[in-house]
């Protein structure tokens, strides 16, 4: 009964620790899907304006927003009047050129949000050069430096976040790598034992990598639901939404986790075996 019991606590600490390194990985997890969704909204602002020409008829200025709404680069095109174009002049400058000028000077356009794939320097050029060949299209009018600045930034921050993810992958690895082998290390002489015997080294591996992979798993759960709870409790108590809580973000957050549990106690219990399975049975003392 003494036995079983210091068995299952031996256990259930490995599982603590491992869960409490996932609970790390997780927020990495979460860090990343916050990056990429902030990285996304901000591509997605971009505007492209694209300046209609005076004597385009309306079956053109329609048809061009046909084109732009089936256009596979665009998220939403929005279609600015002439007279939407002076309320607006009027409303930000507080004056009217039509007072002055005896007409309204200002064109009809369409405000075009691209999706995040083609929100970049080149794609936008690829996007300018397309639109100003249609016949009904004056001119194209977007911020090419902020757009060239913005992206030069963005793939900073994620070389920063890969190297911190690398980093962090590491540390996870090496705290969980030195719980299994702390717990195996009270089976050294078994494992020498065994050796002796005939026991190839996988049918010595194999006990150990099987248990600490249901520990690995039982800790991804845990973890995950404490993360989950993290989550919610922002969501729902302080109304911070770190990222779009969809199938698909869950799903892969999910997977990060439990294939992180998975992968990194199965690596730690056969580095830890190995270790005590080629050792010398004088130096298994001085350990």
């Amino acid at each position: 009964m003494a036995k079983q019991r210091r068995f299952f606590n031996m256990y259930l600490t490995s599982a603590i620790s491992v869960a409490m390194v996932l609970f790390l990985i997780g927020l990495l997890g979460v860090l990343l899907l916050t990056t990429h969704s902030v990285v996304r909204r901000v591509r997605e602002n971009m505007t492209i304006t694209v300046m209609i020409k005076p004597s385009a008829s309306p079956q053109q200025v329609d048809e061009l927003g046909k084109l732009l709404q089936e256009a596979p680069y665009v998220k939403t095109a929005h279609y600015i009047s002439q007279q939407e174009a002076l309320e607006e002049h009027i409303s930000a400058l507080g004056e009217d050129p039509t007072q002055y000028l005896g007409y309204n000077p200002l064109r009809a356009s369409f405000e075009v949000h691209p999706i995040d794939l083609y929100a970049r320097a080149d794609s936008m050029v690829v996007i300018e050069q397309q639109l100003t060949t249609i016949s009904s299209v004056d001119e194209v009018l977007y911020q090419k430096n902020i757009v060239k600045q913005l992206n030069s930034n963005l793939s900073q921050a994620y070389i920063g976040i890969f190297i911190i993810t690398i980093i962090l992958l590491c540390i996870a690895l090496a705290l969980i790598t030195n719980t299994i082998r702390l717990q195996i290390y009270s089976k050294r002489f078994i494992i020498h034992t065994m050796s002796l015997v005939g026991a190839t080294g996988w049918m010595i591996r194999r006990p150990f990598i099987r248990r600490n992979v249901i520990v690995g798993l039982c800790a991804g759960i845990v973890a995950l639901g404490v993360l989950m709870c993290v989550l919610y409790c922002l969501n729902t108590k302080l109304g911070i939404l770190l990222f779009p809580l969809n199938t698909t973000n869950v799903l892969t957050l999910v997977a990060f986790v439990l294939s992180s549990g998975l992968v990194i106690t199965l690596l730690a219990s056969y580095v830890a075996t190995n270790h005590y399975l080629h050792m010398n049975a004088n130096n298994m003392y001085r350990v």
